[in-house]
């Protein structure tokens, strides 16, 4: 249940509840006041991505290192540091090789919006007091 909020059936569930779509296309092209356009006009990725894009400006979020990858990108992430997923394991969720030859997964695990939280220095520093990233505001804090 505490992650309820990452289940695609419940996302679907709640988009097919707010956009009263019974069929044709499941995401549709968005009219001017967040319509649902009437017609069975699909989405496309370029509109979705500048949706996406002006959510990230509306949060005061830099779009430009972001793309419709991201979501691949954060959920491989996800799955990595916070579920503990070893690689295979992501590598299958995620569609891409096994074999670790291909770089994908690399490129996936290590973005660009990284943030770098510790020194390298640190990694390993026994007195180094480690860095918790607060999941309700990102940064290291004492609610963290």
């Amino acid at each position: 249940q505490e992650e309820a909020h990452l289940c695609p059936v419940r996302a679907l569930a709640e988009w097919l509840d707010a956009s009263r779509i019974t069929s044709g296309y499941l995401f549709r092209k968005i009219a001017s006041g967040d319509r649902v356009v009437e017609a069975n006009t699909p989405l496309t990725s370029e509109q979705f991505l500048e949706m996406f894009r002006n959510n990230l400006l509306d949060l005061n979020i830099d779009p430009a290192p972001y793309d419709t990858h991201s979501f691949r990108k954060g959920g491989c992430q996800y799955l990595h540091i916070e579920r503990r997923w070893p690689l295979r394991k992501i590598c299958e969720w995620g569609g891409w090789s096994q074999e670790l030859t291909n770089l994908t997964i690399a490129k996936y695990l290590i973005s660009l919006s990284d943030d770098d939280v510790e020194r390298r220095e640190d990694f390993l520093n026994p007195n180094c007091r480690q860095v918790v990233k607060c999941s309700q505001c990102g940064r290291s804090c004492a609610c963290a």
